[in-house]
């Protein structure tokens, strides 16, 4: 998703366009990996002092709540990203800087052979490691 079409979602939602709101977007468009909320928090407080983690945290889940926003557990706590979904596909994560890479193979091919007397009604498949630049030496 990119920023423009985030920007219409919310709208067409009966959401207001503020700066904030806006900000936050571009915070997550400017790379593609996964964030904290602190991440974000730290963002905002920058540009907004005195900002409330509730708000920038009621924003957050408004953006995941609509699906702008994508989330995954990274060690033990919520990471978020913008949505990259146009096509159906799964992510690498780095564990330590959080960016992404996409999988464009799907183990559900395989797996739905496996379980062909069940009800599969949704997946998520990721992989975790450590990007090039990350990698221990």
């Amino acid at each position: 998703m990119n920023k423009q079409e985030a920007i219409t979602l919310l709208q067409e939602h009966g959401h207001k366009m503020t700066k904030r709101r806006e900000d936050i977007l571009n915070f997550f468009a400017q790379e593609d990996k996964y964030y904290t909320a602190k991440d974000l928090y730290q963002y905002m407080e920058s540009i907004y002092p005195g900002i409330s983690f509730d708000t920038v945290y009621r924003n957050l889940h408004l953006y995941h709540d609509l699906g702008i926003l994508e989330s995954t557990e990274l060690n033990a706590e919520k990471h978020f990203r913008m949505n990259c979904g146009s096509h159906h596909h799964h992510h690498f994560i780095c564990n330590t800087c959080g960016k992404t890479k996409k999988i464009n193979i799907c183990p559900m091919d395989d797996v739905a052979h496996l379980l062909s007397t069940y009800k599969i009604d949704g997946h998520k498949f990721e992989v975790y490691g450590f990007c090039p630049t990350c990698q221990p030496a």
